[in-house]
């Protein structure tokens, strides 16, 4: 694409810019490459998607823009945060509808992103004070957590018996479904971040002893079975992951994750998923980026369908790894909360909003939350 090109915004450029070029990303035509990445908010009254969440994400909306929703829990043990969303009972189906609604109406492309926190919980968060579930009994220390506020004690967890894992599948299967039926595009499989498939993933987490544990083929069974359910259920064109192969969030590293990273991608071809997201290895805790040795380009070339990069990108950086074929998306996170109209900015080469990270998770419905200016606002 040469010469002179009208951009989605109406902006003239001589050259396109990478971020801001079409794809065809399985049967979703997308606008651009600018996607707004899974961001906790934790404004979901008892778990149920509140009506704030309808502006929110609607400011977000571009027309064929692709927006990943905040983790959604799959059953009520997946809890591990204070008003965290669900999905898997007909009331959270339903408060979600509205919300997925506005996006659509924007002509926005919708997943919901699916997950089970694991160990990462308390008994508080548990039915009837019951243990966390995990891979392991091994408890985690007590630790600020990755989205900045505190949680000073996790519970000692229960390690899942063989048998009930493919209950916690089913669990998986069932969130898929209801996603698609709250009228989401597809959802998003968290495989990331120590939670619990990436407990099991990592041998860090996993000292099993049984077909889950011990092998990376063992460790990884337990998240491709999730894939498998989901993929059976809902269809691979509406079904992507999210993978977090370097980082050790919730302790959850990994001896060798180039190897992990590599065998779960090349593992994943046979499903056909619509997307594969990973996590930049420098980010190996939230919020803050290492120099790394590690590159996620292996894995981006075994995978053999859109690759999804996020972790402390920004606008250079995420054109250059467009450019460079090292991605065909790029999530943004902080930047997007902070920046409704991230992608006109990024057309414009505009000043960005600072984020506050203060606000990131307070229980208000609009401080730091649908309060951040658009770009007509500051002019």
């Amino acid at each position: 694409m040469g010469g002179k090109v009208q951009g989605q915004n109406g902006v003239s450029s001589e050259a396109p810019i990478p971020l801001l070029t079409p794809y065809t990303l399985g049967k979703f035509q997308l606008s651009h490459r600018v996607v707004l990445a899974p961001l906790g908010r934790l404004r979901s009254w008892n778990n149920v998607p509140q009506p704030h969440a309808i502006l929110y994400y609607s400011q977000r909306t571009t027309k064929g823009g692709l927006l990943i929703a905040e983790s959604t829990g799959v059953s009520d043990t997946a809890q591990g945060y204070p008003q965290t969303p669900g999905i898997w009972t007909k009331e959270l189906v339903e408060a979600w509808k509205p919300i997925v609604d506005a996006v659509h109406a924007k002509g926005g492309i919708f997943f919901c992103q699916i997950v089970h926190v694991g160990r990462v919980s308390n008994t508080g968060f548990q039915p009837n004070g019951q243990a966390p579930i995990s891979c392991t009994d091994k408890p985690l220390t007590p630790q600020s957590q990755s989205n900045g506020f505190n949680v000073a004690q996790f519970s000692t967890p229960r390690r899942l018996t063989t048998e009930e894992i493919p209950q916690v599948v089913n669990d998986f299967r069932l969130a898929a479904r209801n996603a698609i039926e709250a009228g989401f595009d597809g959802i998003e499989i968290h495989g990331a971040h120590g939670y619990l498939l990436d407990q099991f993933m990592k041998d860090h987490v996993n000292d099993r002893t049984d077909k889950y544990g011990g092998s990376l083929e063992n460790r990884c069974r337990f998240p491709l079975e999730v894939v498998e359910a989901i993929v059976d259920e809902i269809g691979a064109d509406k079904v992507g992951i999210r993978l977090s192969p370097f980082s050790d969030y919730a302790e959850a590293g990994d001896s060798n994750p180039e190897a992990l990273g590599l065998y779960m991608v090349e593992s994943l071809n046979k499903y056909r998923l619509v997307y594969c997201h990973m996590v930049e290895p420098r980010m190996k805790t939230i919020g803050e980026k290492y120099e790394s040795p590690h590159s996620l380009l292996p894995m981006r070339k075994a995978f053999r369908g859109t690759f999804i990069v996020a972790g402390g990108y920004d606008r250079e950086d995420g054109n250059n790894a467009v450019a460079e074929n090292r991605a065909d998306l790029v999530a943004y996170g902080r930047v997007f909360l902070a920046n409704p109209d991230l992608p006109k900015r990024f057309a414009l080469n505009a000043p960005l909003n600072k984020y506050n990270r203060e606000t990131f998770y307070i229980p208000d419905p609009v401080l730091g939350y649908t309060d951040y200016p658009f770009l007509e606002d500051t002019e």
